[in-house]
Protein backbone atom coordinates (compact mmCIF):
# COMPACT_ATOMS: atom_id res chain seq x y z
CA UNK A 1 0.00 0.00 0.00
CA UNK A 2 0.94 3.36 -1.15
CA UNK A 3 1.81 6.09 2.10
CA UNK A 4 0.52 9.60 2.07
CA UNK A 5 2.26 11.90 4.65
CA UNK A 6 1.21 14.67 6.55
CA UNK A 7 3.18 17.91 5.48
CA UNK A 8 3.72 21.36 7.39
CA UNK A 9 5.60 24.27 5.84
CA UNK A 10 9.02 24.03 6.14
CA UNK A 11 11.82 27.06 5.53
CA UNK A 12 13.01 26.96 2.14
CA UNK A 13 16.60 27.57 2.70
CA UNK A 14 16.94 23.95 4.96
CA UNK A 15 15.81 21.59 2.10
CA UNK A 16 18.77 20.60 0.94
CA UNK A 17 18.85 18.20 3.68
CA UNK A 18 16.59 16.16 1.56
CA UNK A 19 18.27 16.97 -2.11
CA UNK A 20 21.36 17.01 -1.15
CA UNK A 21 22.16 12.87 -0.60
CA UNK A 22 25.24 12.33 -2.94
CA UNK A 23 28.54 11.79 -1.40
CA UNK A 24 30.11 14.31 0.57
CA UNK A 25 33.43 14.67 -1.71
CA UNK A 26 37.08 15.77 -1.08
CA UNK A 27 38.07 18.13 -3.16
CA UNK A 28 42.00 18.01 -3.62
CA UNK A 29 43.93 21.43 -5.56
CA UNK A 30 46.89 22.75 -6.77
CA UNK A 31 48.13 26.01 -7.69
CA UNK A 32 51.61 26.91 -8.06
CA UNK A 33 53.54 24.80 -4.86
CA UNK A 34 50.46 25.26 -3.07
CA UNK A 35 47.75 22.20 -2.62
CA UNK A 36 44.64 22.25 -0.39
CA UNK A 37 41.64 20.06 0.33
CA UNK A 38 38.14 21.27 1.05
CA UNK A 39 35.19 19.67 1.94
CA UNK A 40 32.38 19.64 -0.59
CA UNK A 41 28.46 18.47 -0.83
CA UNK A 42 27.38 20.84 -3.53
CA UNK A 43 27.49 18.63 -6.83
CA UNK A 44 25.67 17.46 -9.60
CA UNK A 45 26.46 15.14 -12.49
CA UNK A 46 25.15 16.83 -15.88
CA UNK A 47 26.28 14.72 -18.53
CA UNK A 48 27.87 10.99 -18.88
CA UNK A 49 29.94 11.31 -22.03
CA UNK A 50 31.72 13.23 -21.51
CA UNK A 51 31.79 13.13 -17.78
CA UNK A 52 30.23 16.44 -16.56
CA UNK A 53 30.28 16.88 -12.70
CA UNK A 54 28.87 20.88 -11.58
CA UNK A 55 29.53 21.90 -8.23
CA UNK A 56 29.27 25.23 -6.02
CA UNK A 57 32.41 26.13 -4.32
CA UNK A 58 32.17 29.84 -2.12
CA UNK A 59 34.39 32.34 -3.19
CA UNK A 60 35.42 32.46 0.35
CA UNK A 61 36.50 29.22 0.28
CA UNK A 62 40.84 28.81 0.03
CA UNK A 63 40.00 26.38 -3.06
CA UNK A 64 38.11 28.44 -4.76
CA UNK A 65 40.62 30.60 -5.85
CA UNK A 66 43.12 27.52 -6.61
CA UNK A 67 40.93 26.02 -9.06
CA UNK A 68 39.65 29.01 -10.67
CA UNK A 69 43.65 30.06 -11.33
CA UNK A 70 44.78 26.55 -12.49
CA UNK A 71 41.29 25.22 -14.07
CA UNK A 72 41.17 21.85 -12.55
CA UNK A 73 40.80 20.06 -9.35
CA UNK A 74 40.90 16.19 -8.11
CA UNK A 75 36.99 14.91 -6.78
CA UNK A 76 37.67 12.12 -4.01
CA UNK A 77 34.99 9.86 -2.69
CA UNK A 78 36.18 9.22 0.94
CA UNK A 79 34.44 6.14 2.73
CA UNK A 80 32.76 6.58 6.32
CA UNK A 81 35.90 5.44 7.82
CA UNK A 82 37.13 8.68 7.35
CA UNK A 83 34.17 10.85 8.84
CA UNK A 84 36.47 12.51 11.25
CA UNK A 85 38.81 13.51 8.77
CA UNK A 86 35.75 14.79 5.95
CA UNK A 87 34.08 17.04 9.20
CA UNK A 88 38.20 17.89 9.94
CA UNK A 89 39.07 19.82 6.66
CA UNK A 90 35.69 21.10 6.66
CA UNK A 91 36.48 22.79 9.73
CA UNK A 92 39.55 24.46 9.13
CA UNK A 93 41.05 26.53 6.41
CA UNK A 94 43.97 25.50 4.12
CA UNK A 95 45.13 29.07 4.42
CA UNK A 96 46.43 28.36 7.89
CA UNK A 97 46.79 24.13 7.67
CA UNK A 98 48.64 21.95 5.33
CA UNK A 99 45.64 19.49 4.90
CA UNK A 100 47.49 16.92 3.93
CA UNK A 101 49.83 16.66 6.98
CA UNK A 102 47.22 17.89 9.22
CA UNK A 103 45.02 15.15 8.58
CA UNK A 104 47.79 12.38 7.58
CA UNK A 105 46.82 11.94 4.12
CA UNK A 106 48.65 10.86 0.93
CA UNK A 107 48.92 12.88 -2.18
CA UNK A 108 49.42 10.84 -5.03
CA UNK A 109 50.78 12.57 -8.59
CA UNK A 110 47.56 12.32 -10.95
CA UNK A 111 48.21 11.60 -14.46
CA UNK A 112 45.77 14.33 -16.17
CA UNK A 113 46.35 16.98 -13.87
CA UNK A 114 48.68 18.40 -11.58
CA UNK A 115 46.10 18.47 -8.52
CA UNK A 116 47.12 15.27 -6.57
CA UNK A 117 44.47 12.13 -5.58
CA UNK A 118 44.25 11.47 -1.98
CA UNK A 119 45.52 7.40 -1.51
CA UNK A 120 43.03 6.81 1.20
CA UNK A 121 40.00 7.73 -0.91
CA UNK A 122 37.90 4.86 -2.43
CA UNK A 123 37.64 6.77 -5.77
CA UNK A 124 39.43 9.41 -7.09
CA UNK A 125 38.40 11.72 -10.18
CA UNK A 126 40.70 14.13 -12.31
CA UNK A 127 38.64 17.06 -13.57
CA UNK A 128 39.59 20.19 -15.61
CA UNK A 129 37.23 23.11 -15.66
CA UNK A 130 35.54 23.26 -18.97
CA UNK A 131 33.09 26.35 -18.39
CA UNK A 132 33.34 29.40 -16.18
CA UNK A 133 30.56 31.28 -17.56
CA UNK A 134 28.39 30.79 -14.55
CA UNK A 135 31.60 31.39 -12.10
CA UNK A 136 31.30 34.91 -11.61
CA UNK A 137 27.49 35.24 -10.61
CA UNK A 138 26.66 31.77 -9.13
CA UNK A 139 30.12 30.67 -8.03
CA UNK A 140 29.64 27.26 -10.36
CA UNK A 141 32.01 24.97 -11.80
CA UNK A 142 31.80 23.20 -14.90
CA UNK A 143 34.23 20.10 -14.52
CA UNK A 144 35.12 17.21 -17.00
CA UNK A 145 36.19 14.19 -15.62
CA UNK A 146 38.99 13.38 -17.89
CA UNK A 147 40.41 10.22 -16.20
CA UNK A 148 38.43 7.91 -12.89
CA UNK A 149 40.66 5.84 -10.48
CA UNK A 150 38.02 3.55 -8.85
CA UNK A 151 39.41 0.80 -5.99
CA UNK A 152 38.48 -2.58 -7.05
CA UNK A 153 35.98 -3.68 -4.02
CA UNK A 154 34.07 -3.45 -2.20
CA UNK A 155 31.49 -2.60 -5.25
CA UNK A 156 29.12 -0.51 -2.82
CA UNK A 157 30.73 1.52 -0.58
CA UNK A 158 29.86 3.08 2.80
CA UNK A 159 29.89 6.88 1.63
CA UNK A 160 29.32 9.77 3.57
CA UNK A 161 26.01 12.17 2.76
CA UNK A 162 25.54 15.78 4.50
CA UNK A 163 21.67 16.04 5.32
CA UNK A 164 22.50 19.54 6.54
CA UNK A 165 22.63 21.01 9.89
CA UNK A 166 25.61 18.59 11.20
CA UNK A 167 24.26 15.64 10.68
CA UNK A 168 25.12 12.91 7.92
CA UNK A 169 24.17 9.63 6.62
CA UNK A 170 26.12 6.53 5.61
CA UNK A 171 24.82 4.57 2.54
CA UNK A 172 23.32 1.46 3.37
CA UNK A 173 21.71 -1.18 1.72
CA UNK A 174 21.39 -1.61 -2.25
CA UNK A 175 18.26 -2.70 -3.97
CA UNK A 176 18.43 -4.34 -7.49
CA UNK A 177 15.52 -4.40 -10.22
CA UNK A 178 17.35 -6.37 -13.03
CA UNK A 179 15.14 -6.37 -16.05
CA UNK A 180 12.62 -3.49 -14.59
CA UNK A 181 14.38 -0.52 -15.11
CA UNK A 182 14.78 0.41 -18.41
CA UNK A 183 16.77 3.74 -19.30
CA UNK A 184 15.63 5.84 -22.26
CA UNK A 185 15.83 9.27 -23.35
CA UNK A 186 12.81 10.87 -21.81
Amino acid sequence: MKKTYKKKDFPVEDIRKYLEPGPTVLVSSRWKDETNIMTMGWHTVMEFSPSMIGCFITGANYSFEMIRKSKECVINIPTDDLIDTIIGIGNCSGAEVDKFRQFDLTAEKAEKVKAPLIKECYANFECKVIDEHLLPKYNFFILEVVKAHVATSPKFPRTVHYRGEATFMISGKNVSYPGRFKPQNL
